[in-house]
């Protein structure tokens, strides 16, 4: 009733245009309490959809679809927005004077829209099922959320999944281990590493300090063209044995197979990562920069999906960069991103974007590469971050100095604010840089990565 009286209030006294097909409620929200007022808000706006698709009129039909479903969106709101040039009344308006309704009609008008939405053809915008179906929980001794990853072996068994990883791409073994260090402290134990020096350096750290609390993350190495599915088998198999004797260390958490251009390659290598993980040699299994045709081809002979995809996911690319996430995370595979601001390098539009920058100083003379990172978190993926910005093609630091430690600190701290809805709004619409997120792919997904020479 409220709602209606003030609707009539602004169209005699001044003409209101709705941003986004809605009205402000900001006096039930002082009356009633917030919970109160969203349902009233999402009852009036379908109220609106339906009513202006004509699903009340004599002619229509509980099938009906609505014809301006596009300009609705459900999941968030505007206040209303003074508009000079527009003459006629509101949506919300034209409802409350209209003869079709009557308040009772209205209220269960709303309920059932509510509860048969699925009758209607409502356009909905991408939405991360990890910030929706895997609500992070934050994990004993730590400060960093965690999704709880389903074994997919296992009745039962699960895997707590820190969503916050140190990256170690690049760094020397004495670097890596240092960083390993510095991240612990900072309350980051989630190490994403290559096999190679960087898991010597792990191993270096956990020689001296132990593994308790870390959280052991790495990858099987991409098999030279032209290698037959018996051989990519065979390699994988012995790369985890290599592995696991340099780190001293019977099962890790995580591991990652990265793609190939030969379908039959990833299957097979594919078929040798479940091995593992019915022995316990591991306790979760990932990929890494596959694409939507890589994924099918795993998918065709998985008897585990894949836990999540590893991939470049920065501000520019959008929320589901080339339909990617969409189609995984429909398929229960969640998104771990790498690449916060940009690959193989840091990207100089990223970090000197006067968007990022202005959104950063709001919150505290924050930098870009911080809101780039919270951008990431709070779209309700995971992400793995370099120490600092001083890194290129296959070179990272973390030398002995406040720098890096400096820095490893500054990417703790992203959880430990929020960009307003605003704001994500905001950068979620910026489409520059727009990179390829499966960059680092195999020449059977496209744009993948030359190696200059």
């Amino acid at each position: 009733r409220l709602a209606c009286a003030r609707s009539h209030s602004h169209h005699h006294q001044r003409t209101y245009r709705p941003a986004a097909s809605t009205f402000d409620l900001s006096d039930i929200f002082k009356m009633t309490g917030k919970i109160a007022a969203r349902l009233v808000l999402v009852a009036t706006t379908l109220l609106a959809a339906a009513n202006e698709a004509g699903a009340f009129s004599p002619a229509s039909s509980s099938s009906r679809k609505l014809r301006h479903a596009s300009a609705f969106r459900l999941h968030a709101f505007s206040p209303l927005r003074e508009s000079e040039e527009a003459s006629e009344p509101s949506t919300a308006a034209r409802i409350c004077h209209s003869n079709d309704l009557d308040r009772r009609s209205a209220l269960v008008g709303a309920a059932s829209l509510a509860l048969g939405a699925s009758s209607l053809t409502l356009p909905v915008p991408f939405v991360p099922s990890a910030s929706v179906a895997s609500a992070a929980i934050p994990k004993k001794g730590s400060g960093v959320p965690t999704w709880i990853l389903s074994n997919g072996v296992k009745a039962g068994a699960k895997v707590a999944f820190p969503v916050l990883a140190l990256n170690t791409v690049g760094l020397s073994v004495e670097d890596t281990a240092r960083a390993v260090g510095l991240a612990k402290k900072a309350g980051i134990t989630h190490v994403d590493f290559h096999p190679g020096k960087e898991r010597d350096g792990v191993a270096a750290y956990m020689k001296e300090n132990g593994r308790e609390g870390l959280f052991l993350n790495t990858k099987i190495r991409k098999a030279p063209p032209g290698t037959s599915p018996e051989d990519a088998a065979a390699r994988t198999r012995a790369q985890i044995e290599e592995d696991f004797g340099v780190l001293g260390v019977k099962q890790v958490d995580m591991l990652m197979l990265r793609d190939s251009p030969d379908c039959e390659v990833i299957q097979a290598q594919w078929a040798v990562m479940e091995e593992a993980l019915r022995e316990g040699r591991t306790r979760s299994i990932g990929v890494i920069n596959f694409c939507e045709k890589a994924l099918k081809c795993l998918l065709e002979t998985a008897t585990v999906k894949p836990a999540l995809n590893y991939y470049m996911l920065h501000v520019g690319m959008g929320p589901d960069p080339r339909g990617l996430r969409s189609f995984g995370e429909s398929r229960g595979i969640k998104t771990f991103a790498y690449g916060a601001v940009g690959e193989p390098g840091p990207n100089e539009e990223l970090l000197s974007s006067p968007v990022l920058q202005r959104i950063g100083d709001a919150h505290g003379n924050r930098r870009p590469e911080e809101v780039a990172l919270r951008w990431i978190l709070q779209s309700g993926a995971g992400v793995s971050v370099r120490p600092t910005t001083d890194f290129g093609l296959g070179t990272s630091t973390c030398a002995v100095g406040r720098k890096c430690e400096d820095g490893i600190a500054a990417r703790a701290g992203a959880l430990q604010w929020t960009l307003s809805r605003k704001e994500m709004a905001e950068l979620d619409a910026l489409m520059s840089p727009n990179d390829n997120p499966t960059l680092f792919s195999s020449a059977g997904c496209p744009d993948a990565f030359v190696m200059p020479k």
